[in-house]
């Protein structure tokens, strides 16, 4: 197939070009490509041609104590496909106490074979025991390089201290990486159990359960375990400037640390906890929605390149049924919210208010992903020898978001009402057309387990 006249993006750049595919692979992209004798040509003018989108922070299938999320590898992939990602990357989380294989092996199941796009795994790492290492490198040869621990949840995934010092170490040992929650565990659960004692219904409280300090001491504390130990540490969803800041410094010494914000704290503020009755539950997540002036400087971080990726932490829950869980009490609101679909609709719509350009929105969502997680260059990027995952998106195809027309599975949007002027037209994966106008070519999922590249970094 030959897609012709559109604009090329990628991360160096945009260009008019025009894209062969044969089978799976990117077999060209040039200039005025001649179409082969039968050969089908598919002209895309006045739209963009950029890449697959690769989210590298979802949660599908995913257990919360009595429940699970909403949205399964199914339903959340799918809804994945249709906002232009062709790739994601879930975290598999063993139960208490059990293997890492153990996991892994539980979210094949969940995964395989209902997956719309390609699919890889983070593993989480929530003890440190004599027999932790040996289970990181079988990880590894099993094309899980990157783990992700809590300085949260206490006495269920949270890690102290001492267990994350190593941990940290060994997985840089063995050519992995480790992804940190960081919020202050001990903190942040005093003020809960403080701001529950009166109005423990009251959601305005959730913010100040979890404020900034809490997330800033815990970013602050892990740099300094990676200074001292030379490993690389990537923080999942930054969301507040005082974060950002000690990433900033980090990064000017030396340290390799990346940094992941979300579209909630670009688009979304604490403003939405002050909304009536229990609306603000639908925002609730961890770490919670900030101030404008955290969202603020989180857009001049990705300006000035302190941002390396932009993921969703999609992690969605129905507002009747799941989040109203904790009507007479905040602390008990499943904490997450849905947004794999709108990713980059919101992001490539609003690139250039933002003073950013096509090309950034492209480093961000596709290929420093594809860098950091060791899927590049098959992965992320639009030239001759990678994946056909490409994305054709409208420019000036105004619409407005609404839960009545989302794929992903839950019963609201956080940006329900936001208008958008970019919309996704097809989507190809692996050279196969799964989105075409706007809609779903074949309802067999086709996405595949991707093994990644310890040395991607």
């Amino acid at each position: 197939m030959l897609l012709k006249n559109g604009t090329v993006v990628t991360g160096a750049g945009c260009l008019c070009q025009d894209i062969r595919i044969e089978g799976e692979t990117i077999a060209q992209v040039g200039e005025n490509l001649q179409p082969y004798e039968g050969e089908e040509v598919m002209d895309i003018s006045g739209c963009l041609a950029v890449p697959g989108g690769i989210d590298g922070h979802t949660h599908f299938d995913m257990p919360c104590g009595e429940i699970k999320t909403s949205d399964d590898f199914y339903s959340g992939t799918k809804a994945a496909a249709a906002g232009g990602t062709t790739t994601v990357i879930d975290f598999s989380e063993p139960e208490h106490g059990a293997s890492l294989q153990s996991g892994l092996d539980q979210w094949h199941e969940k995964a395989d074979g209902k997956s719309f796009t390609d699919y890889s795994f983070h593993m989480t790492l929530a003890r440190y025991d004599e027999n932790i290492e040996k289970e990181i490198c079988s990880m590894v040869e099993q094309g899980v390089t990157s783990f992700k621990a809590y300085t949260a949840y206490k006495g269920d995934l949270g890690v102290e201290d001492r267990d994350m010092y190593r941990l940290l170490s060994l997985t840089a040992r063995h050519g992995g990486m480790l992804m940190v929650h960081c919020e202050n565990g001990d903190i942040l659960d005093v003020r809960r159990k403080e701001l529950g004692r009166e109005r423990p219904e009251d959601i305005s409280k959730h913010p100040l359960s979890r404020p900034n300090e809490v997330e800033h001491e815990a970013v602050s504390r892990m740099l300094d375990m990676a200074r001292l130990l030379e490993a690389p540490v990537y923080i999942v969803h930054t969301s507040t400037r005082q974060a950002l800041e000690e990433i900033r410094k980090a990064k000017e010494e030396g340290v390799k640390a990346f940094c992941e914000t979300c579209p909630q704290y670009l688009f979304l503020t604490e403003e939405k906890y002050h909304l009536p009755g229990f609306e603000g539950a639908k925002y609730v997540c961890s770490p919670p929605l900030r101030s404008r002036e955290d969202g603020n400087a989180l857009w001049d971080g990705i300006k000035d390149g302190m941002v390396d990726t932009l993921s969703t932490d999609h992690c969605s829950f129905f507002y009747e049924g799941q989040k109203d869980l904790g009507r007479k009490d905040f602390r008990k609101i499943p904490n997450g919210m849905p947004g794999v679909e709108n990713r980059l609709e919101l992001l490539y719509s609003s690139a250039e208010e933002k003073g950013l350009s096509y090309s950034d929105i492209a480093r961000l969502t596709a290929e420093e992903p594809a860098k950091i997680f060791g899927l590049y260059p098959k992965k992320g990027v639009i030239q001759p020898g990678s994946d056909a995952d490409l994305t054709v998106i409208w420019p000036d195809a105004p619409h407005t978001i609404s839960a009545k027309t989302q794929v992903q599975k839950v019963d609201y949007s956080p940006y329900e009402g936001i208008t958008v002027s970019h919309k996704i037209r097809h989507v190809f994966l692996r050279g196969h057309r799964i989105i075409e106008d706007g809609r779903f070519t074949d309802e067999d999922p086709a996405g595949r387990y991707v093994l990644r590249n310890p040395s991607g970094r």
